[in-house]
């Protein structure tokens, strides 16, 4: 059953080619999400995002993302620094990305922000041949030695983004699109394999419950809409702060829309549990997979999401009048 999972996969992998790293706790990397959120810290922070998909199929999928950002009121700026990392499949298909980010603040009135943004990446892809496992191998009962000539090349390029929020203390709405110049990713040093463009928007609201008091029991909903190529997908969800513990539901899909199978867009439903003392945040959620590819077989997801933010007293009073509310955890 496994085998035949994985050889659908593959088959399904060549229409997928080129389709960005998702996070269910979008919300915990933003300045993935949208280099706009650059700056949006109390003065400096620091994440990292460690996904597994679907561990009960081998070779499945690892990413992981790590950033630095910080806000520099003398110019009214964000600044940061941002690492990606992927891997899937039995060959080790591997993407590197590293990008540098910019966003200035635009202050429209007091406690509304509206902050455009640019991010310059530079990206690697590559694939281990050695880890691949050709037709003439399996007819010789996994003979270690192929026929099959390496053709694959590492390919590297630039990438370019940009986006933009509107923010105030109890809501914000993005858009941002990446992969601006649709470089080429292909391993093949003749044919050209386009990188499409990444549309996104996203936004949410914050529900305040103890009047002047919004550092506990708070409500907070959320959405992100994204588009790439021939696809697109919509979370939707939201959380409850109890301080510290944080805990959501959140829904991965598109039930309105089929897909090219005739199938309804059902990707899974997400919990989440977060921890949040102030400075430091973190998040834990699994995704339940309800598409045709069941739980049972995928082994569902789990994320690891870690946000740490500090500042000097300056900065953390100068935070309660412009710090973007987006999630924390």
């Amino acid at each position: 059953m496994k085998k035949g999972i994985v050889i659908l996969l593959l088959l399904m992998a060549g229409a997928a080619i080129g389709q960005d790293t998702q996070f269910t706790q979008f919300y915990a990397a933003p300045t993935y999400l949208n280099p706009a959120f650059v700056g949006t810290s109390i003065q400096h922070r620091i994440s990292a995002n460690y996904r597994k998909q679907w561990p009960s199929i081998p070779g499945g999928w690892v990413g992981y993302n790590a950033a630095f950002d910080t806000y520099i009121s003398s110019i009214k700026s964000g600044i940061g620094f941002l690492a990606t990392h992927e891997k899937a499949g039995t060959g080790g298909l591997r993407a590197t990305s590293v990008s540098a980010q910019y966003a200035y603040e635009v202050g429209i009135t007091r406690g509304l922000f509206f902050r455009p943004a640019l991010q310059f990446t530079y990206s690697n892809r590559n694939i281990n041949f050695n880890d691949l496992t050709f037709g003439d191998q399996l007819l010789r009962n996994n003979d270690p030695t192929t026929l099959e000539a390496n053709v694959y090349q590492p390919i590297n390029f630039f990438d370019f983004a940009t986006g933009a929020v509107l923010a105030s203390d109890h809501f914000w709405f993005g858009a941002a699109v990446h992969h601006l110049n649709q470089p080429n990713e292909s391993l093949y040093p003749d044919r050209v394999g386009v990188l499409p463009r990444k549309y996104s928007a996203h936004g949410g609201y914050k529900f305040h419950f103890n009047g002047r008091n919004r550092n506990s029991n708070n409500l907070i909903a959320a959405f992100n809409y994204k588009a790439q190529g021939n696809f697109d997908q919509l979370d939707i969800g939201a959380y409850y702060e109890v301080k510290p513990v944080t805990f959501g539901l959140w829904y991965r899909g598109l039930p309105v829309k089929s897909n090219n199978y005739g199938y309804l867009n059902h990707d899974s439903f997400a919990m989440i549990l977060g921890f949040d003392n102030g400075s430091l945040k973190f998040g834990y959620s699994y995704d339940f997979t309800v598409s045709q590819l069941t739980m049972g077989a995928s082994g569902g997801s789990h994320e690891l999401s870690y946000v740490y933010e500090w500042g000097n007293r300056k900065n953390l009073r100068a935070a309660r009048r412009r710090v973007v509310p987006c999630a924390k955890f």
